[in-house]
């Protein structure tokens, strides 16, 4: 039997830099300098690439360099003008450079091959992948070559200043916590520097603890009224904590921008026509800035929740290819916004929660909401307040709430039973299929749905 590799968890942090006005242009020309070697290396590596695309990596950047760095013992190289337009570049610098071009030219290379073979063409007339070696890239620093950590105050880093490499110290400003987690790995940063900013992205290679869990899930209910509904519950199917989560300053802010992108669209197309491609380009920006900032806070939220109870897993409704057939959501802009929220809330959520070591598990998303947690049959709607279920007892409850603990019964189904039981219809045309579960089949030992 083959084991499956884990992924490597790799999270980064962003650490913001104060550099002074004449240490901003000496990043700025370190950073020129090394955009120039990437353009010149892509086109040695393109030229070369049927020698050099076999080879490993620690293989690759010897063979480069032999190719256009001066040595004793390679004191011919083929490109010698490039190591004379770049004299006395560091050679950490030269290696990154080196990977990011290789990387460029095997992303290109494959994307054409694509493209030939018809993968990536949606129609007969789609055009090739554009080689781009201009690309905007940013040096990788190697520690103790390119830059030294004094404290988490200060860094040390190798600039160019026109005609020659020195070191300057830069003082910093703001960081996260990840460098404080002992089994977090720091990795080589990367320097940034644009007309708004400058700071070090920084990558870890998060190894989190092993856990040891109590025995509850937290449940998610994704829902059209309420942005999550959270349910903490036990293995016996007592619920210990409920919450709602609902940015609604922040939702109230993407829905009124997509109102004036309608307004507008109305009064340029009038009765028919056509939009311009990128029209009200920066609303759209802006809306999907706001929904990944809805995103963040709800995911934050979950995962605090989860951590708090010390949850065996996150539980999620499997919302692949899920689309709006009810609601108060009249608008098909919004609903598309809506139903990218949610997948980047299911995103965001496993990232975070993977990253202390959880575990996050999809169930079967029929009838959570439309079957009541107590066992007493359909739930229908309120015809005033869509938000509300109505018992067949004439009991009102809240739909998502109601949704979020049937989600988390069929989370610890799917935890604590036969891996496979979730998906086998029942085997009696007399019941209900075992995925249907909900809360009440916990409380009762003997329920034909655990059977």
């Amino acid at each position: 039997m083959i084991t499956k590799k884990p992924t490597k968890i790799i999270r980064t942090d962003k650490w913001t830099l104060n550099p002074t006005a004449a240490q901003r242009v000496l990043i700025g020309q370190t950073v020129e300098v090394y955009r120039r070697l990437c353009r010149h290396l892509v086109g040695v590596i393109m030229t070369h690439w049927a020698d050099l695309g076999a080879l490993s990596n620690n293989e690759l950047v010897p063979a480069v360099e032999r190719l256009i760095h001066q040595t004793a013992k390679n004191p011919n190289p083929k490109y010698a003008p490039i190591d004379e337009t770049f004299h006395k570049f560091p050679s950490y610098y030269r290696r990154a450079a080196i990977m990011f071009a290789a990387g460029q030219v095997s992303s290109y290379l494959t994307r054409y091959r694509d493209w030939q073979c018809g993968q990536s063409r949606n129609r007969r007339d789609a055009k090739p992948p554009m080689f781009n070696p201009s690309a905007g890239c940013y040096p990788a620093l190697y520690k103790g070559q390119c830059y030294k950590l004094h404290g988490y105050d200060q860094i040390e880093i190798k600039v160019f200043t026109g005609s020659d490499w020195v070191w300057t110290t830069v003082q910093i400003t703001g960081l996260r916590d990840r460098h404080e987690v002992a089994g977090n790995l720091m990795l080589s940063p990367s320097l940034i520097l644009n007309s708004h900013s400058c700071h070090l992205s920084v990558p870890f290679h998060c190894t989190p603890a092993k856990r040891k869990p109590d025995g509850n899930v937290t449940a998610i209910d994704l829902g059209i009224n309420t942005t999550a509904t959270v349910a903490v519950v036990t293995h016996d199917g007592t619920v210990i904590h409920r919450e709602f989560i609902h940015p609604g300053r922040d939702i109230d802010r993407r829905d009124k921008r997509l109102k004036s992108v309608s307004m507008r669209a109305s009064k340029t197309m009038g009765k028919g026509g056509k939009l311009h491609k990128g029209f009200c380009a920066n609303t759209y920006r802006k809306c999907r800035n706001i929904n990944q900032q809805i995103s963040h806070i709800v995911s934050k939220r979950i995962v605090q929740i989860a951590a708090e109870f010390n949850s065996e897993a996150i539980v999620f409704e499997n919302l692949k290819g899920w689309k709006a057939t009810g609601g108060r959501r009249r608008s098909n802009l919004r609903q598309r916004f809506h139903g990218w929220l949610k997948a980047m809330i299911r995103e965001f959520t496993e990232m975070k929660w993977r990253e202390v070591g959880g575990k996050v598990i999809d169930i079967v998303a029929a009838y959570t909401s439309k079957l009541a947690y107590d066992g007493s049959g359909v739930v229908k709607r309120d015809s005033k307040n869509y938000a509300l279920a109505k018992f067949s007892s004439g009991k009102r409850y809240s739909a998502d709430l109601n949704g979020a603990q049937n989600i988390a019964a069929r989370g610890i189904i799917k935890l604590t039973d036969r891996k496979d039981r979730e998906f086998r219809s029942s085997q009696s045309s007399g019941r209900k299929p075992r995925s249907w579960a909900c809360l009440c089949d916990l409380w009762t030992l003997d329920s034909s749905r655990l059977a």
